[in-house]
């Protein structure tokens, strides 16, 4: 069977399946739909798990729309064509994707990879699966649970609440699918239940996973504990996140040195896709407010970096009304952002759990070492007072190295909690200033109008 083949099944079947999410249409359900076309042969598997337009293609984007990274001029903004997105920029009450079509990039297509990860793990569950050596099994099975834990927690980023340990088995998760079978009904559960799917799929994949992979498109143990590092801190599991970051960097710890000659200081592409900070490769949707031509950087972000900071020649390039971003670790024009996982990052989430739990030097220890890449050498170490002093140059450097990774929108939802680092978002637009507090209802999306009219779901509160 050729990969077009499972290409074009997996289509057929994700349709059907977002319609047979309704799980108040009894009658259609009880039409008992065929699984044949889903049968696929065990040496298909990793064609299906290579499938880059679908599994590592087209992650959602409107968490980096609505965040603070950028601004639109006012003839920026009147050309986009897509009010949807327009609506989102703003923070409008009703921002919403309800487009002809955003169903399939926003909802379907995260679905479809979770769709592509459940038919995977149910394959190997058949006799078929026993002629496979236990590497090779290993090997598919961690990265289907991979990439079902990847997924649910781009979603839960974007249409839950930010876990709260006290409200979280009350608050509304993301349906979480396990398997294929488009009768099976499921609700949108708990914000608790999704993310204790998220952590059991991560550490599941970790026990499977080979350690590294030189294909940076396939999942590994490292990614897996990236991974698991970003949700635990999302989760605000600081001690959690930073052991996990801890082993990931066990297993993969290689930072670029902006010092060098091969990352250009002019280029508005500096960076090589694959770069060697890169653990594991996705990246966003394309959208138009996010193009860089039209996005300009958020000024005051701009200026808070130092002359000394390369990442201000590199990150950045003059454009009309203001500076354009050129440190996309994608390397392209257009409005397509690297959003995987990569090691700066994890870097910087240990760094943060040192600094929770009072240890400064370990702290700025790991900060100095992402830093010492990325200032002009020779580079003076930062220090810090005390730990809490740390803490806030962590995440100063957090906001200046990790923009446009669709990573922002979960920092301000979980940072907003405390008053310490709370951010009021403001913009003005053809002469109107719209704001968006701390702890808004907004910083929860609303679910593309489409999945509510097809699946009677409850809407996320306004």
């Amino acid at each position: 069977m050729n990969i077009n083949y499972i290409k074009q099944s997996a289509s057929v079947i994700l349709f059907v399946f977002i319609i047979t999410l309704n799980y108040s249409c009894k009658k259609f359900l009880d039409a008992k739909p065929t699984s044949n076309i889903s049968k696929i042969s065990v040496s298909d598997l990793q064609g299906l798990l290579d499938d880059y337009d679908t599994m590592n293609t087209n992650y959602p984007c409107d968490g980096e729309i609505s965040s603070d990274n950028y601004f639109l001029l006012d003839a920026n903004f009147n050309t986009l064509s897509v009010p949807d997105e327009q609506n989102l920029y703003l923070w409008k009450t009703d921002a919403q994707r309800t487009a002809p079509g955003s169903v399939v990039g926003y909802w379907s297509n995260p679905y479809k990879i979770v769709y592509n990860a459940n038919l995977i793990l149910e394959t190997l569950n058949t006799p078929e699966a026993g002629t496979l050596d236990q590497q090779t099994f290993n090997n598919l099975k961690g990265s289907a649970l991979f990439y079902r834990a990847y997924v649910y927690f781009q979603l839960a980023q974007l249409y839950t609440k930010p876990y709260n340990a006290n409200t979280a088995g009350q608050d509304l998760g993301i349906p979480i699918r396990i398997t294929t079978a488009v009768e099976d009904k499921y609700d949108r559960g708990t914000v608790q239940k999704t993310y204790e799917r998220i952590i059991a799929d991560y550490q599941d994949a970790i026990a499977l996973l080979p350690a590294t992979s030189t294909i940076k498109t396939r999942p590994n143990r490292a990614a897996a504990y990236a991974g698991l590092a970003r949700t635990y801190l999302a989760m605000e599991d600081y001690v959690n996140a930073g052991k996990m970051a801890d082993e990931c960097l066990k297993l993969y710890s290689t930072l670029m040195d902006y010092n060098s000659p091969a990352i250009s200081k002019t280029s508005l592409t500096p960076f090589s896709r694959f770069n060697s900070e890169v653990i594991f490769q996705t990246l966003t949707i394309s959208s138009g407010p996010l193009t860089p031509s039209r996005a300009k950087v958020n000024t005051d972000l701009y200026n808070s970096y130092s002359t000394q900071d390369l990442r201000k020649q590199v990150f950045f390039k003059t454009a009309t009304g203001g500076f354009r971003f050129t440190g996309n670790y994608e390397p392209v024009t257009i409005s397509t952002f690297f959003n995987g996982l990569a090691t700066d990052e994890v870097y910087l989430i240990r760094a943060e759990s040192y600094a929770r739990a009072g240890n400064t030097t370990l702290a700025m220890a790991d900060l100095n070492t992402l830093l010492r890449f990325r200032y002009a050498s020779p580079y003076t170490n930062m220090t810090a007072i005390n730990a809490d002093d740390a803490l806030t140059k962590i995440l100063q450097e957090r906001r200046k190295e990790l923009l446009f990774r669709s990573i922002r929108w979960s920092d301000l939802r979980r940072l907003n909690k405390d008053t310490r680092f709370q951010t009021t978002l403001s913009r003005t637009n053809n002469g109107t200033t719209y704001v968006l507090p701390p702890n808004d209802l907004r910083y929860v999306l609303l679910i593309p109008q489409g999945v509510i009219n097809t699946t009677g779901y409850p809407q996320n509160p306004r």
